[in-house]
């Protein structure tokens, strides 16, 4: 009788849980593909056009934290998941102190440049939520489609690869598509220079151990989880001169970023020094990470659709810390380049991790007789979003 009297709510009780987005937009839109495909639907976010690199990402959850992640700058990104903005978007606003950095997301806006999604919800539910996913769009002049076969294209892009495309919105959205020449290709660009912090700044000034980070395009997360453990944290730009105040920390940790790694050689050179004279322990996540290959001597290269989501697997070729050998873990990942297996490795370095699906290098370390304390991963293990299992690979 109790579970009756439950299912059994009135009408207007039952829909109180949930707060309407209001009325979606009439305005149709079309993703363009360079490679000539075309998928109409209706826009839901900022009613103008932009061109960018198609991507998709295979994450479930995690919508908010994906659009703000600085490592989808100048990118279309595609969520596979059918049904995004249910649980609508939180206050962006945190207090900077020994456990927060500012942010509740990545960063402190969308970085990505339109997302396109199968069936956006016209309902959201959750205690933090302040906004619907259309108005957040529609607020930070971000364009968004919905009503497309969210399949079709993740089909496309794994078989011919991240495509460069255009979202029309509106009137452009009737137009012909764009010719070849006009699509607009991010790689080009350093990407990294456009997000990266353009002065040093302090976080948590008071904790215990000091460390640097090079920010190539920092998710929030990465400094939240280092100022969390009571690390002293000097926000440094990309390009910065390290070398010139390394004596004044205890490591050095490189972050993620967006684009194509080659655009950053100015940061590989200082490393390069940094590696050869000094000897605190320096870690890299995702750019970083390819980074410290290239300084080490590796070569990156362009995937073909790269590695987007939650649940990539990756395997562990050596022990380090908590890691240990021929052990898989389920990584959070984002990224199109990745660094070239060759053989032999260079002198004092050996793979840490490879990608189980697609055989990627996921990991690089310096080995015991190099006498250094090196560590790069390919793979997000703070996650923000997604699963946890590396975590203690930051902190030996």
């Amino acid at each position: 009788m109790f579970a009756r009297s439950i299912i059994r709510l009135p009408t207007t009780l039952s829909r109180g849980f949930a707060t309407h987005t209001g009325p979606l937009s009439a305005l149709p839109a079309a993703l363009h593909l360079k490679t000539g495909q075309s998928f109409h639907g209706r826009s839901f976010g900022s009613p103008k056009s932009v061109f960018g690199e198609t991507v998709f990402s295979t994450s479930i959850t995690s919508y908010t934290e994906s659009m703000t992640d600085p490592s989808y700058r100048g990118q279309i990104l595609v969520f596979t998941t059918p049904l995004i903005g249910n649980y609508g978007i939180p206050s962006n606003k945190a207090p900077i102190d020994s456990q927060d950095v500012g942010v509740v997301l990545e960063s402190q806006g969308i970085q990505c440049s339109a997302i396109v999604v199968a069936d956006v919800a016209e309902k959201f539910s959750h205690h933090s939520a302040v906004e619907s996913l259309a108005s957040w769009c529609r607020r930070s002049d971000i364009p968004a489609i919905t009503g497309v076969d969210t399949r079709a294209i993740t089909r496309l892009l794994r078989d011919q690869g991240t495509t460069l495309g255009r979202l029309a919105i509106g009137a452009d959205a009737s137009a012909p598509a764009p010719a070849s020449e006009q699509y607009w290709d991010p790689s080009i660009e350093n990407l990294v220079d456009q997000v990266s912090t353009k002065h040093p700044y302090q976080l948590n000034p008071t904790g215990d151990i000091k460390i640097a980070v090079l920010d190539f395009g920092a998710k929030a997360n990465i400094l939240r989880s280092l100022v969390r453990r009571n690390a002293a944290v000097t926000v440094l730009p990309w390009n910065y001169d390290f070398n010139s105040i390394r004596d004044k920390f205890d490591g050095l940790f490189l972050t993620n970023g967006p684009g194509n790694p080659g655009q950053c050689m100015e940061a590989v050179s200082i490393l390069c020094k940094t590696l050869q004279e000094w000897n605190k322990p320096v870690f890299g996540i995702c750019m970083g990470h390819q980074i410290i290959g290239m300084a080490a001597g590796l070569e990156a290269y362009r995937m073909t659709f790269g590695n987007r989501g939650h649940n990539q697997p990756v395997l562990a070729l050596a022990s380090s810390g908590s890691i240990k050998a021929g052990r898989v873990y389920v990584t959070s990942q984002n990224h199109q380049y990745a660094l070239k297996l060759s053989d032999p490795f260079p002198q004092g370095w050996e793979p840490f991790f490879i990608n189980c699906n697609d055989s990627s290098v996921e990991g690089i370390k310096s080995t015991p007789e190099s006498g250094k304390r090196v560590w790069g991963v390919q793979f997000h293990p703070e996650s923000a979003g997604g699963p946890l299992d590396t975590i203690e690979v930051c902190y030996y």
